[in-house]
């Protein structure tokens, strides 16, 4: 969340960011009027307060001149006065909850230097790693491989429950619980993150604080009953807000936290994209990575988590390249976010398999988690950033599609093949 003073005072500067984000400025002109209306009832407030407390003194003047009828009469006055008051004070009260609701429903401010532009067509790139491999054969996607192997088996899914699910089977199951325990273990063994499972459920409270609402409420699954849970879109939500409403001592920032859950989206306004095989499933796992920095630190663990992500690619050899995002194509609570996309030989382009983002103070607002500085010094808020290292069902569509063979079979990448029982090729089981 914004700060409430910051876009008080630099309300044209905010509407041209908005702008930048594709984002509508209405909610800042109705903003700029709840201010006024807030700021009128304030100087109306006080100048009763003022009368009060003049109508007071006046009380106790005539108390001791012996008038006490005209006594009675101003405290009738004062009396009259304080429930004028407890109005203004409800009307103030009524405004700021009007402006901290706009507030709630704005992005964040980008950072310095990210590219301004509509979408995805202003993202620039970064840096690329690898080199993507030549075939001397036709390639296939990771659906025709999967299923000529039998490891894959979306029919069934379907059946079970419904489109965008799938079952992975034999090896292909083993190769994700693979990769999920891979990824853990470097990111917990050279990257320095405390491993955490957290739930699969959580409140309100928590999606507002990483901001899936309200904004994103048509992207969850909800839970029917009066507890009003979610399932997780991504743990960041729960890792997040792990120190919500605390107060951390800055010699113990930053804190790095990595978490394996499945993940679960209705992808609302997504029907008719990368419908064919895993790209966009209702459900997937991912192992996520969270940071809790100081503020003149995050720029620099940013680039670091980022450089974490990458690493897990360069260790399977998987090709990508890494870009940021523009203005009009970032997260809602993000103010600068790299994404590593990885070659996928089918589609013969990059694709997302990570979003590595620095959210600044605006998710640490939300949910009210702050650190103190030595000394007693003022609580301030932290920084928080995020990002997937990796995505775990599009890293296996990367392997079976990077890793293909002539004959159909899949090749295990060498640092894997000790998490796969010594396996060295996925082949059919038919």
């Amino acid at each position: 969340m914004l700060d409430l003073n910051f876009v008080r005072e630099n309300l044209e500067t905010v509407k041209k960011v908005l702008e930048n984000r594709n984002f509508p400025t209405e909610s800042l002109e109705k903003f700029a009027e709840l201010d006024a209306e807030r700021r009128r009832i304030i100087g109306e407030a006080d100048a009763v307060n003022q009368k009060r407390n003049s109508s007071s003194k006046e009380i106790g003047a005539l108390m001791q001149a012996g008038k006490r009828e005209e006594a009675e009469a101003k405290k009738a006055e004062v009396s009259s006065l304080k429930d004028n008051q407890s109005e203004l004070e409800t009307k103030r009260e009524e405004a700021e909850n009007a402006m901290r609701e706009l507030l709630a429903g704005l992005p964040n401010i980008p950072a310095d230097g990210v590219p301004v532009g509509a979408d995805e067509a202003a993202t620039v790139d970064i840096r690329k790693w690898g080199e993507p491999k030549e075939f001397d054969f036709e390639v296939k996607d990771h659906v025709d491989l999967g299923e000529s192997l039998g490891i894959l088996d979306q029919e069934r899914a379907v059946k079970i429950t419904g489109s965008r699910f799938a079952i992975l089977n034999g090896a292909g199951a083993r190769l994700e619980r693979a990769l999920v325990n891979f990824m853990l273990d470097v990111h917990t063994t050279e990257h320095g993150y405390t491993e955490t499972l957290p739930p699969f459920l959580v409140n309100r409270k928590s999606l507002f604080g990483t901001n899936q609402l309200p904004k994103f409420e048509e992207d969850l699954f909800h839970i029917k009953d009066e507890r009003e849970f979610a399932l997780i879109p991504t743990a960041e939500v729960p890792v997040t807000n792990y120190h919500a409403e605390e107060i951390l001592e800055a010699k113990d920032l930053p804190k790095y936290y990595t978490a394996y859950t499945p993940c679960f989206r209705s992808e609302a306004g997504s029907y008719g994209r990368d419908t064919r095989g895993l790209i966009r499933q209702h459900q997937f796992e991912k192992v996520e990575l969270v940071k809790l920095t100081l503020p003149e630190n995050s720029d620099e663990e940013h680039e670091k988590l980022t450089a974490n992500a990458e690493r897990i690619l360069q260790l399977l050899g998987l090709p990508y390249r890494t870009v940021v995002l523009s203005t009009g194509d970032m997260g809602f609570g993000a103010r600068k976010t790299y994404d590593i996309e990885v070659w996928l030989p089918s589609q013969n382009t990059y694709r997302e398999i990570s979003s590595c983002s620095n959210c600044g103070d605006f998710q640490a607002r939300r949910m009210n988690l702050r650190f103190r500085r030595a000394g007693g010094a003022k609580p301030e808020f932290v920084h928080t950033l995020n990002g997937s290292g990796l995505a775990v069902g599009r890293t296996w569509i990367a392997i079976l599609e990077n890793y293909q063979q002539a004959d159909g079979s899949i090749q295990i990448p060498e640092i894997l093949q000790p998490y796969m029982n010594g396996l060295e090729k996925i082949e059919s089981v038919k």
